[in-house]
């Protein structure tokens, strides 16, 4: 008699989860001293100008949340659908800004064009995420507010856009409303491939899954886009403006001040996107969702594809991240040699 199969317990990850946990390789060591204190796992893909992977590692096909660096591409979709907007505004919409008073003056500028005041924005009441911005936030004596949350800029271009194709704006966040319809198909549309997955972000508005090589592809029509279209009005906008899309000290900010034509976008869980005009492309994941290696596991990545992060002091401060002991450095976050860049064999 053949023995009845287990059943699955409930609570357990279904077995595809548990496989893919543990397929993530080592991206990034942190070394204190001479001494090996922990790991992050990840993911990540790198591709040339021509699309092809110059570098893969751990599921780069596996769906998951890009998080705020999808805001580049759903902002595409906002421009397809009416929005009419330009510069550091149009930066703005891409955000995960700072919280600086320049961003949030621009937020209000976004309302007031749709003839818009911040009671209509439906985002999470939070504080500025700045290292500045919050301290002084706080001496004043405020508290979390929808505007100060860093996804304003997004949820008020949203608004902005509804206004603009006509359709209500009570219920912009609802998943079957048609901004957020023409959003995931903006995303799909660039990314090549199906949303297989939707979730709620965490600022309440609806979250498509993409693949990281998904993902990659996205960002690299964005900077490879012709002059005026729409792609190209968010990435001509986005690095013009890179203070609008991060804020003073953000590491995304820096990365497209040193990169011209670069685009950028750091999100949530570990996640960061950029592309170069040239067509190449980087998509990466932390699998603990930690934000501590994400630059230096970009900045490794990028050296496969053709960028020199040595020279520029821009750059180079963002391949390691300090570990800090009585807060002095005493150690480092550096990439594992998985990101490793081949050095080329010396021509015979």
């Amino acid at each position: 008699m053949t023995p009845a199969a287990p059943k699955e317990d409930p609570q357990e990850p279904a077995a595809p989860a548990r496989a893919a946990q543990t397929a993530y390789p080592v991206l990034a060591e942190v070394w204190r001293g001479d001494f090996l204190e922990s790991v992050h796992h990840g993911s990540v893909v790198a591709l040339d100008a021509d699309g092809h992977a110059v570098l893969t590692a751990g599921p780069v096909d596996t769906p998951m949340y890009p998080r705020s660096s999808n805001k580049p591409l759903q902002t595409v979709g906002m421009l397809r659908a009416g929005l009419d907007l330009d510069g550091e505004l149009l930066a703005l919409a891409c955000a995960s800004h700072s919280g600086e008073s320049f961003h949030l003056d621009g937020v209000r500028r976004i309302l007031a064009g749709a003839g818009l005041t911040e009671e209509a924005l439906q985002c999470t009441a939070a504080l500025p995420i700045g290292a500045e911005s919050q301290p002084a936030h706080l001496a004043a004596g405020l508290g979390p507010s929808r505007i100060t949350m860093n996804c304003s800029g997004k949820h008020a271009a949203m608004l902005a856009t509804c206004v603009a194709a006509g359709w209500p704006v009570q219920n912009y966040l609802d998943p079957d409303h048609p901004l957020q319809l023409a959003l995931r198909a903006a995303l799909e549309d660039l990314a090549g491939e199906k949303s297989t997955a939707v979730g709620v972000d965490g600022c309440g508005a609806p979250l498509f899954a993409l693949t990281l090589s998904g993902l990659a592809r996205a960002f690299a029509k964005l900077a490879t886009a012709p002059a005026g279209s729409h792609e190209a009005r968010v990435a001509a906008a986005m690095n013009a403006h890179p203070e609008y899309v991060g804020g003073t000290g953000r590491d995304v900010t820096t990365l497209m001040r040193a990169l011209p034509g670069a685009v950028a976008k750091d999100g949530a869980e570990g996640v960061y996107a950029l592309a170069l005009p040239d067509g190449s492309a980087v998509a990466l994941k932390i699998a603990d969702g930690g934000q501590r290696p994400r630059p230096v596991v970009m900045t490794a990545a990028l050296r496969h594809i053709g960028v020199d992060t040595d020279t520029d002091p821009r750059l180079s401060a963002l391949t390691t991240a300090p570990v800090l002991g009585h807060g002095e450095p005493v150690g480092s976050v550096r990439p594992s040699g998985v990101l490793a860049h081949p050095t080329p064999a010396p021509h015979a």
